[in-house]
């Protein structure tokens, strides 16, 4: 019988198919970060495995993750707690620390990323978000395009917000709901404020088209307010029936190497996580058929460069033997540009998670009476916004070409995705005892690319990562966060509940400027309707440098093992077979070729629905 497992059972050192989630390098730090939203590692894995299992109940799949089981845990299961995953001492989350950056005023981002079963699905911040329609066709790839991924799309989900069958499911494994606790104050209050700017309300803001709108947030939370993730979803259902004997999870295990005979993927090798065990000898497992890896845009190109696969100079360097050329895995490193600002809000105690986190409101108890609040993200205000011509104009004319070149035509791209949060984003503790609230802003498509790479074969070893922020060329995607930073700062203080902003955590303007943020908490609103703050040349370089000092990840990490040709950089092919090899996969963001215009769970999530069954048609027609 299938079953999940911390160590292997004898008999199971080979299967037909591994999907290999588990890579890990040693943490090199555990520190809290920005807000969360973590960007998914192992999602698609968990869809692939549920899927092959559902198409041929014989066919033996092993998963292999690096960390611990989720179920059951709490700071997964009640989505108001997701903030603990980030802070000091998580389990259940990865901290991949990166170099120096000039472009970050010497600064380096430590990126998080999902470091349990289900992945960043099952950690991050739980919001529905789907890329537009046109981020999917500018990937120009045969079967990729937007219509074609549409089915898949409404294959994950059931969907109880405002659409249409013509893009949304409704008999799908993820369940999609309002949440059961909203903050009718600030939600409405943000809404009614970004209407004043003329940017309406929508019905459906995530049905691939609508632009330059609000929406009341939906998310991946169950109606009884339990968190929606691959694990749970996928895995967990199929792993308690009696119908998948041949489906394994091994959890708590990292894989070092993929194994090849000749060039064709034969297995791993795995070994015990000492987060989580003391010591363990080194294991192989082989795989008959497939191997497939989903160690997400971080851990995927680290896995097939300590197996060979790679730029020869990186192995060389590494020390590594080249088992295949493929100079594009680790190249190519995105990441939307996030920033979060807290304000002082008038809001009561119970309408952000602020007494939650300093332990004025007791969680259990909260726990035992069934508090709808625990089912509640604490985001209850999407939208996807561009700018005005006489914006754009004021970005300067290095913004103004790229606005004409990638976003004049193609009209359903956003510029920035702002987004409220009722809370303080980070450890409120020593914070003011005063109720938060914030607004989140990242910047999609960014022109910024980084990289990376293995510095050794060994696991926990430093690695050579590189985010690239604001290092573009022609500095467009600094003008981006300038813009974001204005917009979201104009939307908030037409709200009723706006009491100023929390200084420490906003640029520090000079105090004669018309930008000067306040200092101490407001005693009332803003007039309903104020005019516009006007920056000046000096207070643009102060936001400049402050971004370049505080920017940090939306945890949406993409693009390092890319689908394209070959000679353009590309790592996998449509079929997502790995270049130089044979039977080696990979099934994660790490493929994506280009960005979205979105939170990115939901593009793992098509991704591994996609992979799923291209995977289970080629061993159909192949029969290996």
């Amino acid at each position: 019988m299938g079953g999940i497992y911390k160590n292997i059972p004898a008999g199971l050192d080979e299967v037909d198919v591994i999907i290999a989630g588990g890579s890990w390098i040693l943490p090199l730090a555990r520190r809290q970060t920005a807000q969360p939203d973590a960007g998914p590692r192992g999602t698609a894995g968990c869809v692939v495995a549920a899927r092959l299992s559902d198409a041929d109940p014989t066919l033996s799949i092993l998963v292999v993750e690096a960390g611990r089981n989720n179920q059951g845990l709490p700071n997964i299961t009640y989505p108001l707690l997701l903030l603990n995953n980030i802070l000091p001492g998580s389990l259940d989350t990865l901290f991949y620390e990166g170099n120096k950056e000039e472009s970050l005023s010497g600064r380096s981002i430590v990126v998080p990323s999902g470091g349990v079963l289900g992945g960043g699905s099952s950690i991050n911040l739980l919001t529905y978000s789907r890329a537009q329609a046109v981020d999917y066709d500018s990937w120009q790839t045969e079967g990729w395009s937007a219509e074609e991924l549409i089915p898949y799309l409404k294959k994950i989900e059931t969907y109880h917000g405002a659409g249409t069958p013509e893009t949304h499911g409704y008999h799908g494994p993820m369940h999609v709901t309002p949440s059961t606790f909203t903050v009718r104050a600030s939600e409405e209050g943000f809404i009614r404020a970004a209407e004043k700017l003329g940017y309406p309300e929508a019905r459906d803001i995530q049905d691939l088209e609508t632009i330059n709108a609000t929406q009341r947030n939906v998310r991946y939370v169950s109606i009884d307010g339990k968190r929606q993730d691959a694990a749970s979803n996928y895995l967990h259902p199929r792993l308690e029936d009696s119908e998948h004997p041949n489906l394994h999870v091994l959890t708590e295990h990292q894989v070092v190497r993929i194994l090849f005979d000749e060039k064709r993927a034969s297995g791993i090798e795995i070994r015990p996580n000492p987060l989580f065990a003391n010591g363990g000898d080194v294991q192989k497992v082989m795989a008959r058929k497939l191997v497939v890896v989903s160690c997400g845009a971080m851990g995927t190109p680290l896995v097939l460069e300590r197996s060979g696969v790679g730029d020869p100079k990186i192995l060389s360097d590494a020390g590594v033997d080249i088992v295949a050329k493929v100079p594009g895995v680790g190249a190519e490193y995105q990441d939307h540009q996030l920033l979060t600002y807290p304000y002082y809000s008038s809001l009561r105690p119970n309408e952000t998670f602020d007494a939650v986190y300093t332990g004025r409101r007791d969680v259990d108890e909260l726990v035992k009476n069934g508090d709808p609040i625990m089912g509640w993200t604490a985001a209850d205000v999407y939208s996807k916004l561009r700018p005005g011509d006489h914006e754009i104009k004021a970005l300067g004319p290095a913004f103004e070409r790229a606005w004409n070149r990638d976003y004049q035509d193609c009209v359903t791209r956003p510029l920035s995705i702002i987004t409220s949060l009722n809370g303080f984003p980070g450890d409120p503790n020593g914070k003011p005892h005063a109720q938060f609230f914030s607004c989140s802003t990242f910047t999609p498509y960014p022109y910024s690319r980084g990289h990376v790479h293995i510095t050794s074969p060994s696991l926990g070893d430093p690695i050579n990562f590189t985010t690239g922020f604001f290092a573009d060329e022609d500095g467009v995607d600094m003008k981006k966060s300038v813009w974001a930073y204005k917009k979201q700062r104009e939307i908030i203080r037409r709200m009723e509940i706006f009491r100023g902003e929390y200084a420490p955590l906003h640029p520090p303007f000079a105090p004669h400027s018309n930008a000067a943020v306040t200092t101490e908490p407001l005693d009332g609103p803003l007039p309903s309707n104020p005019p516009d703050i006007v920056y000046t040349a000096e207070d643009d370089q102060v936001l400049e440098q402050w971004l370049r000092e505080n920017v940090s990840t939306t945890w949406h990490s993409l693009g390092t093992c890319k689908m394209a040709p070959e000679d353009e950089g590309g790592v996998v092919d449509a079929n997502l077979s790995v270049y130089g090899v044979k039977g080696l996969k990979i099934a994660d963001l790490s493929i994506a070729p280009s960005n979205v215009g979105a939170n990115t769970a939901n593009t793992a999530f098509v991704i591994g629905e996609k992979a799923a069954d291209m995977f289970i048609q080629e061993l159909r027609e192949t029969g290996v």
